[in-house]
């Protein structure tokens, strides 16, 4: 069973490289996924050595970080070195090898502002519709405590369900933020109307978050909601700092304060700003499930079903206990794993006949146990 199937690991040699190719092999190793190595060269140099000489190169880089993350147990596609516009040739491979996501590093912004983001980083999540892994510099990508805005909309709900299962797998704390837009327009006729107003929206807003939760099933994930009203942007990088949040997980197209997150000025600030790493989405999930179907031992399957649901993906682990009981029909532990199952989906009559189901088969162990005692004893 994999969830991270494949990750595009965008190399570029910078200084931090070397942490990026840690961070890679981190999460390989995490959601057994396969890493596949790109670095993109210009397709204007005209000199016929020296390019040889660059591709060597690089290919060379490539090959050496490949066969170090090999050594670890992970499994590394082919080498891939293109030509042209770094952010181009990264979307159109991404897209082209069917990656989960992008993965890059900041990169260098030389403006030098407070917290960096590269030009080509920047156009990256502009342009990609996969989603897109932004490691900050020196970053050792412990995660710990991962935030997530929402502002109701598709993207947002995306975000979510992606933040919440990440969140099971590094068994990190949710923090669910969302920030009630103030109004500031100055045709109201005093202060305290105007504040009158905000407090009214708030407290809309604070409602409509709690039915956007309630289509989420957070069962035993550790997490927590963040009510906020003022300035999106600014809220987001003010939860940041204040929970130290190790990872933003954000959709990037929305509506209210996060409705410009493509080249807005509300993504453009938290991107740019934020001093963790983030991970962003617009069209498709970086969590795709892929399942194992011709799994025959059951240990094996059992293991694949308790994955499931830790990882929060219920009706699919209530499947594979039903496949593991298709080896051994009668492991008890299996039929009570699909009754709890059942109830946290809302089937109690389901989950009832799977309960009855494990415990018949406990008395039936039971009896088969007196008797074999008092064969036993007869034959004393």
């Amino acid at each position: 069973m994999k969830i991270l199937d494949k990750i595009l690991f965008a190399e570029d040699f910078a200084s931090t490289s070397e942490n990026l190719e840690s961070v890679a092999l981190s999460l390989a190793k995490t959601f057994k996924s396969t890493i596949v190595p790109l670095h993109v060269l210009p397709d204007d140099i005209v000199n016929s050595k020296v390019k040889a000489l660059l591709d060597d190169t690089a290919l060379n880089r490539l090959n050496a970080a490949a066969e170090a993350m090999k050594a670890e147990g992970v499994n590394v596609e082919s080498p891939l070195i293109k030509y042209g516009v770094a952010h181009d040739q990264i979307v159109m491979t991404a897209s082209a090898t069917n990656a989960n996501m992008i993965l890059v590093g900041s990169g260098e912004n030389k403006a030098k502002e407070k917290f960096k983001l590269g030009t080509t980083t920047e156009r990256i999540i502009q342009n990609s519709e996969k989603p897109v892994l932004v490691i900050k510099e020196d970053d050792a990508f412990n995660v710990n405590t991962i935030l997530c805005p929402v502002d109701f909309s598709d993207p947002s709900k995306r975000a979510l369900n992606n933040a919440m299962i990440i969140a099971r797998r590094f068994g990190a704390q949710l923090m669910v933020l969302s920030v009630s837009e103030e109004q500031t327009s100055s045709w109201f006729s005093s202060k305290e109307d105007l504040d009158k107003e905000n407090a009214e929206r708030f407290e809309n807003h604070k409602q409509e978050f709690d039915q956007f939760l309630a289509q989420f099933r957070f069962g035993d994930l550790n997490w927590s909601k963040i009510e906020k009203s003022g300035n999106a942007a600014q809220e987001i990088l003010k939860a940041i700092t204040t929970n130290t949040i190790d990872l933003l997980i954000m959709g990037t197209a929305g509506r209210t304060g996060l409705n410009r997150l493509v080249v807005g000025s509300v993504t453009e600030k938290v991107i740019r700003e934020v001093p963790c790493s983030f991970l962003t989405l617009k069209s498709q999930d970086v969590i795709s499930l892929h399942l194992e179907t011709d799994i025959r031992d059951f240990e094996t399957s059992f293991a694949a079903a308790e994955q499931l649901e830790k990882d929060g993906f219920l009706e699919e682990a209530i499947e594979q206990y039903k496949a593991s009981l298709g080896i051994n029909t009668m492991h008890v532990p299996a039929y009570n794993a699909i009754a709890k199952l059942f109830d946290e989906i809302g089937e109690p009559e389901k989950a009832a006949l799977y309960r009855k189901s494990a415990n018949e088969i406990k008395e039936r162990i039971w009896y088969s146990k007196v008797e074999e005692e008092a064969r036993k004893l007869r034959g004393s």
